[in-house]
């Protein structure tokens, strides 16, 4: 029987990405601004690094952070991902809640993926805080769903307000970033995986 509850291990999809590259440890952490050390750490999977060093391990390798979280998991044809099994990520944020950004780490930021190896979808839940810093632009489709609390989303040249039950989705191609605007914000976000060539339907 598969194991349900193990936590995922990411530096094997890292460690792999960077030879693929025939990058040296020492030339990731100058592209990333990481320390060679805890790069090591997170390769040998000592270290768990928060979404936004993986974030830049990813930019570093030219790679996104969904890729090299499902580089490093099998894929299984069937697969429960327990709420118990797996924290997930540090977000690596400042609250950006009641004092103002800055006020201090939210330590309810989590990332959590939700699909285990690479398949042609990937999801993500967010918990807490999120800043609007980072623009994202997927080659596939996405919706985001607003499980609880409350978020606001720019895209296309436009700003959303997305309450508790809100989806909002996204075509390919469309920049967009967002936040989450109150505390115990959930956000869920399910794209169609980068490496899938969507079809276009011919009758528009």
């Amino acid at each position: 029987m598969e194991d349900e509850t193990s936590e995922r291990r990411i530096g094997a999809g890292i460690r792999r990405r960077r030879r693929a590259l025939d990058l040296t440890l020492a030339e990731v952490a100058a592209r990333s601004g990481l320390s060679s050390p805890f790069l090591s750490q997170i390769e040998n999977d000592r270290a768990r690094p928060s979404m936004r060093s993986l974030q830049r391990v990813a930019d570093a390798l030219d790679t996104t952070a969904v890729q090299l979280l499902a580089a490093g998991e099998t894929p299984r044809r069937v697969d429960i991902v327990r709420a118990d099994a797996d924290p997930g990520l540090d977000a690596g944020l400042d609250s950006g809640f009641g004092a103002g950004a800055g006020s201090g780490p939210d330590p309810t930021a989590r990332v959590r993926p939700l699909v285990r190896g690479q398949h042609q979808m990937h999801a993500l839940e967010f918990t807490g805080d999120h800043d609007a810093e980072r623009a994202f632009r997927h080659r596939n489709d996405e919706l985001m769903y607003v499980a609880d609390g409350s978020a606001e989303v720019e895209a296309d040249g436009r700003t959303h307000r997305l309450g508790r039950g809100d989806t909002l989705y996204l075509t390919g191609g469309v920049e967009h970033r967002w936040r989450a605007l109150e505390a115990g914000t959930r956000v869920l976000l399910v794209a169609v995986a980068d490496h899938v060539e969507a079809v276009v339907d011919p009758r528009g």
